[in-house]
This record gives structure tokens, sequence and C-alpha cells, in this order.
């Protein structure tokens, strides 16, 4: 069986990768792709499927295929002109390939130059004050925090991304609370004034000469380095998944494009067997996949049909929930609901077309493969750290960050911070600990470029918002060691009972806290805790 190939994100419209294999194609289309480019001319040396096999095989999977050759080390202007040409006519997003990856990148830089778009306004590189690789949340938020405290720091955000999404609002779409657009901005709208934004991917780091490389060849130098990339999500780490995800019953809350299709299939299911899984950890929102669960649970009560549908989570863990406290209020809704919990089960397979999930079940000391059919499966991906991360020299034994809990700042590296997903504190890998998380680094970050050492400290705070039916969630809040760190007097909001008030936080007042509080630097409830209060 071939390995499948490593596929690298541009920005939304273009990805690239080494060579396809025939058997790609289809896997490429179940991923979201509309279209993809052949870069590698059909003569070059090698064994590989020539333009008219791959175009045969696009056509069968739906999508648009374009051959846009390209000789390697003669690659011309006339060539990135071409390639612009393609890329405009063809819908997006698309894969273009060659041997290796690096003359689609090449290409794929060539054709936005010919444009007129830069990937980064400094040109060729740079050097700034503070770099920040990663524009989601924590990479805004950061910058938002650090510039109101400080505008005359150069700042440079590395990210490709056109698109930013407000991804606790998923579990709202898959519950249809919410729709889709509602969880969604450009990206280009949320930058900080002050900040400079490098539309490009970084993919390596050389922290003994404070720089980072990107994918279009950009060295980028910094005082201070702040790394928050987000996580990966590892689908085809589920045998079958891929190419099943967004048909055939089978959903993911966890993808922007695929939460509305789980609201679909749980709005139209009134009989049958309905599968919701959880991988092992760390994974980010470690409620949200029990929150798929109650949400549609609640949904089948109300319509009357939930004594007709088998309900079974099937958890890689051996508890329900990581913080005892709260697990007593879950279990009330898992027997109200009548689910089936099955724990220390790990999903390893999905058959769309047949309806089969394949899970490996811890017995004792064995391990048992055990074969469920169902009718609708929500499924959570295995998560890791990004690829470039786990392989550079930032990374712990986890292949995330490595960083002091408390500061945030690197074990090793005095002027690099790093803070969210990608991190290796061991906190629940949540917004509301992101939210916490980035005036600590802002603060520390400033600090740093003082010379100084950490002036903040972070308490370990995540929250989880489990919305255990329609209209009322039991409120979550821990830090480190699963001590208990409430916002709210237990009198307002007892958050190990579920309330109609922290649904209200939940759906009414948190995504505005989001987009016009954290992400412009407002830090409502979130000041940074200093090292030396009392």
């Amino acid at each position: 069986m071939t390995s499948k190939p490593e596929i690298t994100q541009l920005n939304d419209a273009i990805s690239v990768s080494p060579q396809l294999q025939l058997d790609d194609v289809a896997a490429l289309a179940a991923a979201g792709f509309r279209s993809i480019i052949c870069n590698r001319p059909d003569e070059e040396t090698g064994d590989h499927p020539r333009s008219d096999a791959v175009a045969e095989a696009a056509e069968k999977a739906g999508l648009r295929f374009a051959y846009v050759p390209a000789v390697s080390g003669a690659i011309t202007g006339r060539d990135g002109e071409k390639m612009a040409a393609t890329l405009a006519a063809v819908p997006a997003p698309a894969l273009a390939y060659c041997r290796s990856g690096a003359r689609s990148t090449k290409l794929a830089e060539m054709a936005r130059a010919a444009s007129g778009e830069s990937l980064s306004p400094s040109g060729g590189g740079g050097r700034f004050d503070v770099v920040i690789v990663g524009g989601g949340s924590a990479g805004i938020a950061t910058a938002a925090s650090m510039l109101k405290r400080n505008r005359k720091i150069s700042l440079a955000i590395i990210d490709p991304a056109d698109d930013h999404y407000y991804q606790p609002g998923w579990t709202m779409v898959g519950g249809g609370a919410f729709s889709a657009e509602f969880t969604h901005r450009k990206e280009k709208d949320l930058i900080p004034s002050g900040a400079q934004w490098i539309k490009s991917a970084a993919t390596s780091f050389d922290p003994e000469n404070n720089a980072v490389m990107t994918t279009d060849g950009q060295e980028i130098r910094y005082d201070v380095l702040i790394v928050c990339p987000g996580i990966k999500l590892d689908w085809a780490a589920i045998d079958g998944l891929p190419e099943t995800l967004g048909k055939n019953g089978v959903t993911s809350n966890y993808r922007f494009d695929l939460a509305p299709y789980t609201y679909r299939l749980v709005k139209d299911m009134s009989h049958g067997t309905a599968l919701f899984t959880q991988p092992p950890m760390p994974i980010k929102c470690a409620g949200a996949p029990q929150k798929a669960m109650y949400l549609s649970c609640s949904k089948w009560e109300r319509a009357g049909v939930l004594g007709n549908i088998d309900v079974q989570f099937h958890n890689t863990g051996p508890v329900l929930f990581g913080v005892q406290e709260y697990v007593p209020a879950l279990m009330e809704y898992i027997e109200r609901y009548d689910a089936h919990l099955n724990l220390e089960s790990r999903l390893v397979a999905v058959d769309g077309p047949g309806k089969i999930a394949t899970f490996e079940q811890k017995r004792g000391e064995q391990t048992e493969r055990v074969e469920v059919a169902f009718d609708m499966i929500h499924v959570v991906p295995p998560q890791m750290a990004p690829d470039f991360i786990r392989s550079s020299p930032l990374a712990a034994e986890s292949g995330f960050v490595d960083v002091d809990p408390a500061t945030l700042r690197h074990a090793k590296y005095a002027n690099i911070f790093a803070l969210g997903d990608a991190c290796s504190a061991p906190n629940a890998k949540t917004m509301a600990a992101v939210r916490k998380q980035a005036p600590v680094v802002a603060v520390n970050a400033l600090a740093a470029l003082d010379g100084r050492p950490p002036v903040a400290d972070y308490d370990g705070y995540g929250s989880c918002p489990l919305t255990v039916e329609r209209g009322k969630v039991v409120l979550a809040e821990f830090g480190y060691g699963g001590k208990l760190l409430p916002s709210f007097p237990n009198w307002l909001i007892d958050g190990t009972r579920p309330s109609r008030l922290s649904w209200l936080l939940k759906d009414t007042i948190l995504p505005p806290v989001y987009w016009h509080g954290m992400l412009k630097g407002r830090e409502w409830m979130v000041k940074p805790h200093r090292i030396d209060a009392q």
C-alpha cells in the first residue's frame, strides 16, 4: 500500500504535495478539493502516473484537472503566468503537485506575484520585534494585547489562511443553534492595526539565529517569537475515514463544512443507531465529542423519536470527563438519554458505504476489535502537534512546543513563547484557555523584549460549556490538576449543575466577547496575574 502524500496548504485556494498516485485522487475529492493541477512533465524521469491517467481519475471523482508542466531548475516567468491563469480558471480549493512539491510551491508564489498579490508586504523576508506564527484565535488575541500595550513595536503575524473561524460555535451549528456562516469572518478584517500580515505558512525554525522560514522561501527574523499555529487533525489515522466524511452518515463538528451535515443527519433521523466517538487525548475541547451527542439526543427527545434510536458513546479514555466534579450531572444525562457508554473503546476504521465502524476495545488485559453497524456516526479525529512543530527544535517529547506551564516561555529559548493548542502546557485545549493565556504571553513577551524575565503566570484555566440539552449547559471551569476555577459565584451559576444562564452565556454572550473583545485585545475577566502579586 502506498503512503499518502504530505499536503501543505499555502492558503485556502491552493495546497501543494509531492507526486500523487491514482488512488489518492478519490481521497482528495473526499477531503474537499475541487481541482488538481499537475506541474510535473510527463516525460520527466520516474515511474509516476502520466497526466492523462490522473486526469481520467480526477474526472471520475468529479474534480477538474489541469496540466501545467514546468521543468525543475528551469522555471520561467511564463510558467508563473500559466499557473496564474490556471488558478483563476479552476474551482478552488486546488491541489498542485510535482515530484517533491517544491516546483508547485514556487509556481503558486509566482502566480500570486503575476496577479499582483504578494505573500508578504515585506517582500522576501524582514526583521521584527515580535513574530507570531499562527493567525488563529491565539495569534490575533496576543497581537492585539501587545499592540494595545505598546504601539511602537514592530509585529508580524505569519498565517496563510484567508478565513477565520469561531470554532466553539461548530458544536452549536451541529446542534441547529447557529448557522455555519455565523462562525466565519475574513482574516484580513481581524488582523490588528499595527500588525503586518505575512500571508504564508511557517515551515521551520532556526532559534539559534532567531529566524522562521516560510513555504515561499522567506526568512523572517525576530527578537521575540510567539508560536501558536493550532493543532493537527489527523483524519487519515482512522482507516477509511477521509473517503467517507460528509456522506454515508459520517460527520464531524470538528470541520466547518461538516457541522451543518451533522444537524441534517440528526434532524432526518427517526430510528437506527447513532455513534459518537472520542479519540485519545490531547484534543481541542475535550467535551465537544459528548456535546454533539447531548444536543443530538435533546433534538430526538423533543421530536419524540429518542426511544427508537440506539445511542452509543465510544470514548478511548477510561472516564467520561477528566474532572470528577462534573461527572454526576453528565451521567444523569447519559441515563436520561439511555446512551450506552463505552469506555476504552477507540475508533480505528470506518466503512462508510457498508456503514460499519470498527473499534478496538479494552477487555481486562486484552484488546479486541469490534464491528458496530451505524446509521449515523459523529467522529472526532486523533490530534497532534503540526508536523513542522513536531520536527522542530522547539518540540517537547510530546511533539508540542516545550513551555513552562506557568509563564508559557520556552524551556530552552528565553525569547520564545507558545500558547493555544500547539503548546505543551497540560491545560485543557479550549478557547477559554487561549483567552486567559493571551494576556499572559503578551506581557511576558514585552518583558522579554526589554531583557526582563516573565512578569505574569497562567493557572491552567480552561472552560468547557457542556451543552447537555437545548437550553442548558454544565459550565465546567477548571485549571491545572483539575482545580475548580469558577468565574461566577455559586448562587449565580453552579457550574456542576445544568443551567439556563450558562446556556445564555454560550449562546448569546461568548460569541461577541470573542469577536469584539478577545480578538481586539479587550481583556474582560482575564487580566494577567502578576507573579509578584500577593
